[in-house]
């Protein structure tokens, strides 16, 4: 039975746990960070459990606590505020807008969505009036711009067209343009073609739109409250279930995938996944993250995939949030969550959490100018190849032997990327700087006590493991740089970054094994930590299993 309880503050104290996270160090002086957040809806009545207006707001309070720890520039939430719009005729949106006092304190902006439990007209036009940033008013925008809302359609209730104005927008910080589609009852009292299932069909240009105007050299996620493939909810972004709206959903999907969108971002279903999303010929696919419970309640998958889904990751039963650190071309997002503070498992929290200790659970991302892979159980990994500017990167060697699978028992694929960036002066490179994302083993924290898989304890109670499966990485190198300097001090190898952003030689990095320099090309069954360089080809290569950021780099052996 699982017991819901107050918290691990006692042992977080006992015990000196951090409560702050450690912060992922900026890439470059460029490099910045936003946040993201689901569902803060809480009980309402004598299930309070203090927490007013039906709204998560010691939850809210962490997570603020978090996002200024991390130096966010924003934060954004995909909907679901509160539980219920107003409570013995006290409207309760008011009571999240205070909760993001603090994020405005100390000048990080706030910018949320509706979700299902905040649907109606009413609170349509509330939202705009209580957070006036989504039209781009008021004090709390900061540095955010460019903010727009789809001009729809006039009609007799609505002779402007402005009844998405400031529920679904968009904004610009520095190169992220970021697009926040509102699904529900619009501020006249109007839906497309008179129901709220069909609400996202008619945004969908709009949307397209607003991708396709941004400089190329930027990027784009999409928000909203439902998701493109529920887990639990069968109720998605483009309707009632999986197939409503069928040519819309793909004709969102394509717009998406063309326009460079890599994650479309929702919550409604309060849990970690991630998966690819595609549309119904297979033609076109995008990343879809559904966003961790920031709430007291917690759902459980539920079978009805019609094949369009890739699962990746997923983590059950646990409160989570994001950071995005954009550095240029790349984006790095990191998932980090905190038990529920009672036994692990499903439950209905009756008390917030005393206190939360957050871990690194997952680290995934991409490069505009990179690629991605995907590589499934038991396939090899010598698909990954690229090339940028000269350096050609490969795996040489590998097989994804990782066998965890989500709560349906589906297998979990891996989606690998690269990234490049170029060397700086004193770096003392021969090759472009790769950045690889998706090599570590997939996520996958669930229980099924029915079926005998029964987890104890306060879970997560630990950052996941980065260790990947065994692979070669090969690295082209320009010969003009490496002179003949092969063999002994002062050749070059590959190296890799450690925490402090020191170049190191890579298999410094490995989980176990130990180094051994070969001068020549590499060959099947060389242990972990076998590196080397070879003439003949160029190549600097060494057996690994971690991910980063590596290059050609001279060392000291």
């Amino acid at each position: 039975m699982k017991l819901s309880g107050q918290g691990v503050a006692a042992l977080a104290l006992a015990m000196h746990f951090p409560l702050l996270t450690p912060r992922r160090a900026l890439a470059s002086s460029g490099s910045w960070k936003f946040g993201v957040m689901a569902d803060t809806q809480w009980r309402a009545g004598a299930y309070a459990g203090g927490e007013p207006g039906s709204c998560a707001v010691s939850v809210i309070n962490a997570l603020n606590k978090q996002f200024i720890h991390h130096d966010v520039k924003f934060a954004i939430q995909v909907g679901d505020l509160v539980d219920v719009e107003s409570i013995n005729g006290v409207r309760t949106l008011p009571v999240r807008a205070e909760a993001a006092q603090a994020l405005y304190d100390a000048g990080i902006g706030f910018f949320p969505l509706r979700g299902n439990h905040e649907g109606s007209a009413i609170a349509a036009k509330e939202l705009p009036l209580i957070f006036p940033q989504t039209k781009g008013y008021g004090p709390n925008v900061h540095a955010a711009g460019n903010f727009q809302s789809p001009v729809m359609p006039a009609t007799a209730s609505d002779p402007e067209g402005s009844r998405l104005n400031g529920l679904s927008y968009a904004f610009d910080y520095d190169n992220v343009r970021c697009v926040m589609m509102d699904q529900f009852i619009r501020a006249d009292g109007s839906s497309f073609n008179g129901s709220t299932n069909n609400n996202a069909v008619d945004q969908v240009a709009w949307v397209d739109s607003v991708l396709a105007s941004r400089p190329s050299d930027s990027h784009a996620f999409v928000f909203s409250h439902k998701n493109l493939i529920g887990q639990n909810h069968k109720d998605v972004l483009f309707g009632s279930g999986l197939a409503s709206n069928a040519a819309a959903r793909d004709e969102f999907i394509s717009s998406l995938a063309a326009n460079g969108v890599r994650f479309q971002i929702g919550g409604h279903d309060h849990m970690h996944h991630r998966s690819l999303v595609s549309t119904a010929s297979g033609s076109s696919s995008v990343g879809q993250i559904i966003c961790s419970s920031n709430s007291y309640k917690f759902y459980i998958p539920k079978a009805g995939d019609d094949g369009r889904e890739t699962p990746l990751q997923q983590e059950l039963f646990s409160i989570g949030y994001y950071i995005f650190t954009v550095d240029g071309p790349q984006v790095t997002v990191d998932f980090y969550s905190a038990s529920h503070a009672s036994e692990y498992g499903d439950l209905d929290l009756v008390l917030p959490p005393g206190s939360f200790v957050f871990h690194l659970r997952e680290s995934f991302g991409y490069s505009l100018n990179g690629r991605q892979f995907q590589v499934r159980h038991g396939d090899s990994y010598t698909t990954v190849m690229d090339s940028f500017g000269g350096t050609a990167a490969a795996i040489l060697g590998g097989i994804n032997g990782n066998e965890e699978t989500d709560y349906l028992t589906r297998p979990l694929t891996k989606t690998v990327n690269t990234g490049w960036a170029g060397a700086r002066e004193e770096d003392n490179a021969a090759s472009k700087v790769l950045r690889l994302w998706g090599m570590a083993d997939n996520l996958s924290l669930w229980e099924k006590p029915s079926q005998g898989i029964d987890l104890t304890g306060y879970l997560p109670s630990a950052p996941e493991s980065k260790k990947c499966d065994l692979y070669t990485l090969s690295l082209s190198y320009e010969e003009s740089r490496v002179h003949g300097l092969h063999l002994g001090n002062g050749g070059y190898r590959l190296a890799t970054r450690d925490a402090g952003g020191r170049w190191i030689n890579a298999v410094e990095s490995n989980f176990g094994g130990k180094g051994k320099f070969v001068k020549g090309s590499w060959h099947p069954g060389y242990p972990l930590g076998t590196y080397g360089i070879d003439p003949f080809t160029g190549t600097a290569w060494a057996v690994l299993n971690h991910e980063g950021e590596f290059a050609v780099v001279r060392l000291d052996d």
